[in-house]
């Protein structure tokens, strides 16, 4: 431990602290911009300065010293502060009302905590096409303050290393390699680059237009399913605290906003349990490729189709939950209330940027159609609930339709790390054993550490499995089973930190502190459910009676299942030996 003095306050701190985390563990605001609280610190914005030895300091990346001597709030330290800001507003584009982060922009908190009414420099700006190749992921370059959290983001925490930054001075630019864009790289569309920019260079591509066309066509049907995650998000826009649970006054706000029937996603993950579950118990009955991964994560499927694409027989063939409750909600919901599929549109309400690249996917076609055809994010669908002039906290509490809005305690945990593997785990037990589990908390499962593991005995056979959340744990995990090393029967990986609770679509800001909370919503909303194991779920099992057959049958098969494809690391166009040669001589 080390003391220092910080503004006239005596601090005590770990000596392998930062000034930045000395201040805030006094109780002392520096302001940050390029700041990632574990992530990484760059001191690239020179935000953060303060004042050492009449030196100004990047208080993020300066370690402290006993007796050291701080100064947070000198002419110098504002002065500087205030003229880093004004030169990044500079070359900003001035569309704040109309930018999606308008009200939630950490360069606008900025501006007004620093009191600037004025703009003192004037020149050129930069002018950079925008990217809106991905379906899920907008790129606009000139809004991008160069803070590289997505950069570090994207190489740090999920591995794919899409972003970097291109060229030198004035011309710099955050991109993919030879600024190509972002549909033809191995970008995953996981959207965690989208939570961490500081304001509106990155984005959730917004379909909410789509949907109120749909809802405004008198000629459709218009159903709409909500993923498991979103019930503990989406009161944090509207002023909730995290992990508040929000059902309820979610179902009753689709209502008022005309959905024709509401459906929640936690049904169709029951389902997913059903046939992933008993897949699970064929392969190791039948001696099939083990371990099996789980598949209802976009994110990273698209990871292992680029990175691993040799373990793609690894991976278990169920569809995730939401592109099976769309295969559904144009086969079986229409045969059951007698509608046309032709004029059904599905909507999903999803935590997630890459579930609107899953739903265009060739393979998401079972039903004869699309079989999701929007997929909005929370964010959007905050939007849409706030255009609508709805008084969220104030609604009163609706429930879903039926038949697929009944569901049990093991869909809802689907929204974090581990709840699929502690979910199929409560079923795959009773189905083997023919006990009722005395617990149904596997909480060695649970929690945010990286990599999770866990033994289960079912009837003499010890299953082991392993649980990984964001795509640097996965690519650990995936290394590992490439070198058969890897002893585990079954894995489940999602791309986001924190599984689904941490989102690339969820509000901003996401951070550790937030995703614990909304984890511990989570599994409060499992403990107050009646019914908390998948297979006993009364809905499913009419599902099989009328229309599937069995778990794993021949209508499964047909619409629950699918494969996935080897993908390039890169764009097959890649620019010529020449031009390539030639932006490597301008860069250098």
């Amino acid at each position: 431990m080390v003391t220092l003095t910080i503004d006239g306050q005596k601090v005590t701190v770990p000596a392998n602290s930062t000034v930045l985390e000395a201040a805030e563990a006094a109780g002392i605001h520096i302001p940050t911009l390029c700041y990632l609280k574990d992530v990484s610190q760059t001191g690239s914005c020179r935000v953060c300065v303060v004042e050492i030895g009449g030196r100004l300091q990047a208080s993020c990346v300066f370690p402290v010293s006993e007796g050291m001597e701080v100064k947070t709030n000198t002419p110098l330290v504002r002065e500087s502060r205030r003229t880093t800001v004004e030169l990044l507003l500079s070359n900003h584009p001035q569309e704040c009302l109309t930018c999606l982060r308008n009200q939630n922009c950490e360069l606008q908190r900025l501006a007004q905590e620093l009191n600037i009414r004025e703009m003192r420099f004037e020149g050129a700006r930069s002018d950079f096409p925008i990217d809106a190749s991905s379906p899920s992921i907008v790129r606009d370059p000139n809004k991008c303050i160069l803070c590289r959290r997505c950069i570090n983001v994207c190489s740090e925490i999920q591995g794919v290393n899409v972003l970097a930054a291109r060229e030198r001075g004035f011309e710099t630019v955050v991109s993919p390699a030879w600024q190509e864009q972002l549909a033809n790289t191995a970008c995953t569309n996981c959207g965690q680059c989208v939570l961490v920019c500081p304001v509106g260079a990155l984005v959730e591509k917004d379909d909410t237009e789509k949907v109120w066309e749909a809802l405004a066509d008198p000629s459709t049907h218009v159903v709409v399913q909500t993923a498991p995650a979103v019930r503990v998000t989406l009161g944090e826009e509207f002023g909730l605290e995290p992990g508040t649970v929000v059902t309820g006054k979610m179902v009753t706000a689709l209502r008022r906003l005309g959905f024709d029937a509401i459906f929640d996603t936690d049904f169709s993950a029951d389902l997913t349990i059903m046939e992933e579950a008993n897949e699970l118990l064929q392969r190791l009955e039948q001696g099939g490729k083990l371990p099996m991964i789980t598949s209802c994560s976009p994110g990273w499927i698209k990871f292992i189709e680029h990175q691993f694409p040799g373990l793609l027989p690894h991976l278990s063939t169920c569809k995730s939950p939401q592109q099976m409750f769309g295969a559904l909600a144009k086969t079986y919901y229409p045969q059951k209330v007698g509608l046309d599929p032709a004029k059904i549109v599905t909507v999903s309400i999803m935590p997630c940027t890459a579930k609107k690249f899953e739903a265009e996917r060739p393979e998401m076609h079972s039903s004869g159609y699309q079989d999701v055809d929007i997929v909005l994010t929370v964010r959007e669908f905050a939007r849409m609930i706030k255009e609508a002039g709805i008084d969220f906290c104030n609604l009163p509490d609706g429930e879903y339709d039926a038949p697929m809005g009944i569901s049990t305690g093991a869909g809802v945990i689907f929204g974090a790390t581990g709840g699929v593997m502690e979910a199929a785990l409560r079923t795959a037990y009773e189905v083997v054993t023919g006990q009722t589990l005395e617990s149904l908390d596997f909480t060695e499962v649970r929690g945010l550490e990286g990599i999770k593991e866990a033994a289960v005995d079912l009837n003499g056979t010890v299953l082991k499995v392993a649980v990984a959340h964001g795509l640097g744990n996965a690519r650990k995990l995936m290394e590992l089973v490439e070198q058969g090393k890897a002893e585990y029967h079954f894995i489940e990986i999602m791309a986001c930190p924190g599984g689904c609770i941490g989102g690339g679509g969820q509000p901003i800001p996401t951070n550790t502190e937030v995703r614990e909370k909304r984890m511990a919503g989570i599994y409060a909303a499992d403990k107050d459910m009646p019914l908390r194991k998948s297979h006993e779920n009364p809905a499913i099992k009419v599902l099989y009676e009328e229309f599937l057959g069995q778990p794993l049958g021949e209508k499964s098969h047909e619409l629950l299942h699918t494969n996935y494809v080897a993908r390039l690391k890169y764009a097959e166009a890649m620019p010529s030996k020449e031009e390539q040669e030639r932006q490597a001589g301008t860069a250098s």
